[in-house]
């Protein structure tokens, strides 16, 4: 579900998801998955099943980033795999690569940033601004720049991911018909005229 209006930038090839991609835009916060082709390089972006891509999201990829199921991006969170330049020759288009690998369920807090060879194990939690440089393992709660683990998810909790949301599709239409009833309540064809003839800002 890529939810309306659509600001959302595609470049490249080699960008697939699986089933249940949900896509959050806004028009200053535009989502960007991009993969970059340059002599030996070829960028890949793969996501796995029920994520969620919430505005200002930017993948960035000159090799490969793997993105297992029921993950969660938060607002202005930015994956990329390479330098985008090399340090020493700045002539360089990319630069150094390695791949990025999440594990399935993952959660990318709201502005983080995952950079080249990082994988992050299975439930993890990645707060808000953290700068993630290196492996983080399963079952944490990362933070800091460079992200650091501060807390171990509790085993004794059950944790429901994002696949649950699919398990009666109806319902979920449903809910999400209703959600749009009531946003387009007060819409009228008068106020839509408005907006063509006499647009104000924010219309």
């Amino acid at each position: 579900m890529m939810m309306k209006p659509w600001y959302i930038d595609i470049h490249g090839g080699f960008i697939e998801a699986g089933n249940n991609l949900h896509v959050i835009t806004a028009r200053d916060r535009r989502v960007i998955l991009s993969t970059w082709q340059f002599e030996d390089y070829q960028g890949h972006i793969t996501l796995g099943d029920n994520c969620l891509i919430c505005p200002g999201v930017r993948f960035n990829s000159g090799s490969s980033i793997n993105v297992g199921n029921n993950c969660m991006f938060a607002a202005g969170s930015y994956i990329t795999d390479a330098d985008w330049h090399d340090i020493y020759d700045r002539t360089k288009t990319i630069g150094t690569t390695a791949p990025i690998t999440l594990a399935d369920n993952v959660w990318i807090g709201d502005g983080a940033i995952v950079c080249k060879g990082v994988s992050i194990g299975e439930n993890s939690v990645i707060g808000a601004g953290a700068v993630v440089a290196s492996d983080i393992p399963a079952n944490c709660i990362a933070a800091g720049n460079p992200a650091r683990v501060i807390k171990q998810l509790d085993p004794e909790r059950t944790l429901v991911t994002r696949a649950q949301i699919f398990e009666d599709v109806g319902g979920l239409n449903t809910m999400l018909e209703n959600v749009n009833r009531k946003i387009l309540a007060n819409n009228t064809l008068w106020g839509w005229l408005r907006t063509i003839l006499r647009p104000r800002r924010g219309d």
